[in-house]
């Protein structure tokens, strides 16, 4: 069987993405497990262990235990014991996650990770109910629906979360030292648009993903092509701040986008198919087009490898704070009945050798997100225009865009304001800059 690898913010329930953005291998038909290379055979001890600890189980425990729950309790902790982003589907899981890799789910669309016990949140779904309550990146989930989440698995807590559109749920989350916050939520189907564009200065274009499905490269293309029916682009922010990963075949589709050739992304790992790499064609949307692209900590896997290769390319300039750290490869291996696993078996690598596992991807430029105070000190000096008898200019007035017309994005997003200044630098210095598409 062919393992279909991909990097994708699994969602692992219908209402709740999990594990951030763990690269993972979308859910195939049922069909025999690829072969890893030649293990050692079972220790035989183990096995009488395990089966001893089972009967004692079945015999002492206070209350009765069905066999079947013993073994999945036992399949689910051996995977999760591994690292955070292993672990068992059953029937529901496994067929939530063949159908939520379009990005579309009902919950209230969270980005979520189990760290120290602790469930942290990596950040919320553009535009959806989490995002709407004012839940930011960063933010400790403490209790839901008023129970402590210590001690609970992620599998119970996704179960918790799920839920009808139009239920409610109450979520207490602590925000760095402050106090708890309840912050109830209704739940809502999430059809997540995941690319938006839009103009920020004439020239400029803003292109937001928020995540990665399997059609984020053909979105990209449609905003491009709207865009352009309105204006020339002279300079791209693509903004991944904040952006939890998906599918890898939607990140390798973007990173497309803005080259000609090269390697995109690289996988390795023991399963011979989880060796693949993949490389750019020709034809890219922007050619000698500047770009800068912004990230955060909320920047995830799928993001993180787009980031990476265009940083590694030398194709874009990259402009926040350091990214998430997301460079293992999750596979789902079909079971028998309708089930799986969803197992780490690889490591992804940008294109010049780097694993950004647990360490992320640093920025080009460092620049922290920060609260500014546009001060107008035009009233504090003279003008020519204000001298008596002054000279008129026979010339019409031209807009030449003066700074003063960016002080909102400068209060609203200071990230997003220096990576403009930066763009419409490079635009003055190289004014030919065509965007024209190659393809």
């Amino acid at each position: 069987m062919r393992l279909l690898i991909c990097a994708i913010s699994l969602v692992l329930a219908a209402p709740l993405w999990a594990d951030p953005a763990a690269p993972t291998a979308a859910p195939a038909p049922q069909a025999p497990v690829a072969q890893a290379a030649p293990s050692a055979p079972m220790d035989v001890e183990d096995l009488r262990m395990f089966v001893e600890i089972m009967d004692q189980i079945r015999s002492s425990y206070v209350e009765p235990v069905q066999d079947h729950t013993l073994w999945v309790d036992a399949v689910r902790g051996m995977l999760e014991s591994l690292d955070p982003h292993s672990e068992y589907l059953d029937r529901n899981d496994y067929r939530a996650l063949r159908d939520d890799t379009s990005g579309a789910f009902d919950g209230v669309g969270l980005e979520l990770n189990m760290e120290n016990d602790q469930l942290k949140v990596v950040a919320p779904i553009d535009g959806s109910p989490a995002q709407k309550a004012g839940i930011k990146a960063g933010d400790l989930i403490v209790k839901l629906n008023g129970q402590l989440v210590h001690g609970q698995s992620m599998q119970a807590l996704i179960a918790q979360m799920n839920g009808a559109p139009g239920s409610r749920i109450s979520v207490t989350i602590q925000r760095g030292n402050g106090p708890l916050q309840d912050i109830v939520m209704q739940r809502a189907h999430i059809s997540v648009s995941a690319v938006q564009g839009s103009w920020i200065a004439p020239g400029v274009a803003l292109l937001r993903i928020s995540m990665f499905t399997e059609h984020t490269g053909q979105d990209l293309e449609e905003q491009t092509r709207k865009l352009r029916a309105s204006g020339e682009i002279k300079g791209v922010v693509l903004d991944l701040r904040n952006n939890p990963g998906g599918v890898l075949t939607g990140a390798v589709a973007v990173a497309d986008d803005f080259l000609d050739q090269g390697t995109i992304v690289s996988t390795r790992g023991r399963i011979k198919d989880a060796d693949q790499t993949f490389v750019a064609t020709p034809g890219q949307l922007f050619r000698d087009v500047p770009v800068v692209v912004l990230i955060n900590g909320g920047t995830a896997s799928a993001a993180e490898i787009v980031a990476g290769c265009l940083q590694d390319q030398h194709r874009a300039l990259l402009l926040g704070t350091t990214s998430f750290g997301k460079g293992s490869v999750q596979s789902v291996l079909p079971l028998r009945g309708g089930r799986g696993i969803k197992l780490t078996t690889a490591r992804y690598y940008t294109p010049s050798g780097r694993s950004i596992q647990a360490h992320g991807i640093n920025p080009d430029l460092v620049v922290h997100q920060a609260e500014v105070k546009v001060s107008d000190d035009s009233a504090l000096f003279y003008h020519e225009s204000d001298l008596a008898g002054h000279l008129g200019n026979q010339q019409a007035a031209r807009d030449s865009s003066p700074a003063g017309d960016h002080d909102e994005l400068l209060a609203h997003d200071f990230q997003l304001y220096q990576a403009l200044s930066i763009l419409r630098a490079q635009v003055l210095m190289h004014p030919a800059a065509s965007s024209s598409p190659a393809r």
